[in-house]
């Protein structure tokens, strides 16, 4: 081969290797790592939890099937709206509508996650963990995506799976459902309400223009806000659901009680319909500081007595 022969053979793998690269960062883009790593956050919380002890094996496996099912899930999520997405200032830079994936790569890339991380699930932790990791994702991308676009009541639809995680976690270490399980299922269920109608608030503009249906373009101002106070309520109702299964203590009381009334409060506030936008993001920043404080609360009390 030429010296010519081989400058230009350097040329094409140079050139090659960022477009791998590149495509390699859009895949992981589909699976939305901060959501992914917050996902894993609750599960660990779950399986810490949980009474008894779990092997090395069983967290790396809990672990490890938790991120791929979810990253299987959101990239299956992004395969489906690659045209919403495209509408939203927020989402119109991702690789599908931006044309950097085509949608059959990005569509088989879900569906392998999804192969791998169930059986995973199943086999490496326990059948209820695999079941429910089956629900997680079923519900997300085969009814809570489409239904976004038909009803509010994907509203409730999606807070199922987003809730599930903790649970998941719990599974995984006592390989049961138990009312101390679903009382982290509740609690992240119901923390969702509130936190996501404060969303389709200040991004009001950018679910109107992608067709999507949220509560505040469908329902009005005054029903959203009562809305938001009535689950905010039952929020802090359920925050001490733990308690009477012998999870969390004084700390955790005080501060769920704390927490949550400040949390009522501002989702009662009365904002002006020129601020409203701006109230909105408050609501939306405090829930995540609100969930931060109770849950590293509660898993840091563990079991009390």
């Amino acid at each position: 081969m030429s010296d010519a022969q081989l400058v230009a053979a350097a040329t094409v793998a140079g050139e090659a290797r960022p477009s791998a690269l590149r495509v390699a960062r859009d895949l992981v883009t589909l699976t939305k790592p901060r959501i992914t790593f917050i996902v894993l956050i609750t599960a660990a919380g779950g399986m810490k939890l949980a009474p008894g002890v779990a092997s090395a094996a069983t967290w790396l496996w809990a672990m490890i099937g938790t991120a791929l099912v979810v990253g299987s899930a959101n990239a299956l999520n992004m395969w489906l709206e690659r045209d919403v997405d495209a509408k939203m200032e927020r989402t119109k830079d991702r690789p599908l509508p931006r044309g950097r994936l085509s949608a059959n790569l990005a569509l088989g890339f879900g569906l392998s996650l999804a192969v791998v991380s169930l059986p995973l699930l199943s086999l490496g932790v326990n059948r209820v963990t695999g079941v429910l990791g089956a629900v997680a994702l079923v519900s997300y991308v085969l009814i809570y995506t489409p239904l976004k676009r038909r009803s509010i009541r994907a509203l409730w639809v999606g807070a199922v799976p987003g809730a599930i995680p903790p649970l998941l976690g719990w599974t995984a270490v006592t390989g049961r459902v138990d009312s101390a399980g679903v009382a982290l299922f509740s609690l992240l269920f119901l923390w969702q309400i509130p936190h996501f109608l404060a969303i389709s608030i200040f991004r009001a503009d950018d679910y109107a223009r992608a067709g999507l249906k949220v509560v505040p373009g469908e329902l009005g101002d005054r029903e959203t806000d009562g809305m938001m106070v009535r689950y905010t309520l039952a929020l802090v109702l359920v925050s001490l659901w733990p308690l009477f299964e012998g999870i969390g203590g004084k700390l955790y009381l005080a501060i769920a009680l704390t927490l949550g009334a400040v949390f009522v409060g501002m989702s009662a506030l009365k904002a002006r319909r020129t601020a409203r936008a701006k109230w909105a993001r408050r609501v939306f920043a405090y829930s995540i500081l609100y969930l931060v404080a109770i849950f590293g609360t509660l898993v840091a009390q563990g079991h009390v007595g």
